[in-house]
């Protein structure tokens, strides 16, 4: 029997519980392709997935337990076997793939049915630039396609330099508004030449104070809160975070919001990625879209990955890569 390498847990954990150990290599169902993974990521959904915290991500990956042992949730790789019925991908094909509830793709193989959303690797982009288009960006381009966008709409995104935040200013741009964001000095150059109109240092400036009102603001790192950024909306403006809220309340905000005159909450759940990944896969293709990418670790030090994740340090995209 062929083994391979793959992160193993069998109940929710700390990273420190997180073992690398050898399992057989997946066999495709009929409906599945087999990949041999060239890079996958560590991301804010992997950690939930790993710890099974907030509680509310339980509902869909196991209640008491993990239904998946093997960790990950995104891949980029080469297709190497392929079931019966799979006709849309060929044996050597370059593919990458996210589904957040877990691939089980933190393994040198995966086996993936094709039902998921899955897409030929773009010519232009490394598979490690690949991997780290899929997460972050699926999510900003969730959030975004529920506001009712028009073309010079002012947007604020506090947090440009996370995976989220940094894809949602590509996007908006893309969709020609124009775009404040917050960041940390030493990326104030990258977000300006990514397209940005206003950067903010939020180490020398607190946006909440901006004498500047916005149609949307959107928190893609869910550090503020509906009340501190009401000032900052226009009079019909919305506010989107990427986090339930120190109290859960932006999903709840987000049930009453319609019977709410004036500003208003949105709380989108992302369900499908197939459209958000055939969105960045354009984005990909035409130029107008690059991943921001922090650090890379083998997959044998991706322990010290996630830690790295939890603390809230990353910028962009975290990397796993693979001894093959």
């Amino acid at each position: 029997m062929t083994m391979m390498k793959a992160a193993i847990r069998y109940q929710y954990c700390n990273p420190e519980q997180l073992r690398i150990t050898t399992v057989p290599i997946p066999s495709p169902f009929d409906d599945e392709i087999l990949v041999k993974v060239k890079a996958t990521t560590v991301n804010r959904t992997d950690c939930g997935v790993l710890t099974g915290k907030p509680w509310l991500i339980r509902c869909f990956i196991g209640l008491f337990k993990p239904a998946l042992p093997v960790t990950g949730t995104d891949f980029s790789g080469i297709v190497v076997a392929r079931g019966v019925n799979v006709s849309q991908f060929d044996i050597g094909d370059n593919v990458y793939g996210f589904f957040d509830q877990g691939l089980s793709s933190q393994a040198e193989y995966v086996a993936v049915p094709v039902k998921k959303a899955i897409f030929k690797k773009p010519e232009n982009f490394t598979y490690e630039q690949a991997a780290a288009s899929l997460e972050g960006a699926h999510y900003a381009f969730y959030f975004l396609s529920k506001m009712k966008l028009k073309a010079g709409d002012n947007v604020l995104i506090n947090g440009g330099t996370g995976a989220i935040g940094n894809a949602a200013v590509q996007f908006l741009k893309y969709f020609k508004m124009r775009v404040t964001v917050t960041c940390e000095t030493d990326y104030t150059e990258l977000l300006k030449l990514q397209g940005a109109d206003r950067v903010i240092d939020y180490k020398k400036e607190d946006f909440t104070k901006l004498d500047e009102q916005f149609d949307y603001v959107f928190d893609a790192v869910g550090k503020s809160t509906f009340a501190q950024c009401k000032p900052l909306l226009k009079p019909n403006g919305i506010y989107i975070s990427s986090e339930l809220g120190p109290n859960w309340q932006n999903p709840l905000l987000a049930l009453v919001s319609p019977f709410m005159s004036g500003k208003k909450v949105k709380f989108p759940i992302p369900l499908s990625a197939h459209r958000s990944l055939r969105f960045i896969d354009e984005r990909i293709k035409s130029g107008e879209f690059k991943p921001l990418i922090d650090r890379k670790y083998r997959l044998d030090d991706i322990a010290e990955a996630y830690n790295y994740v939890l603390s809230g340090k990353k910028k962009g995209n975290v990397i796993i890569t693979f001894d093959q």
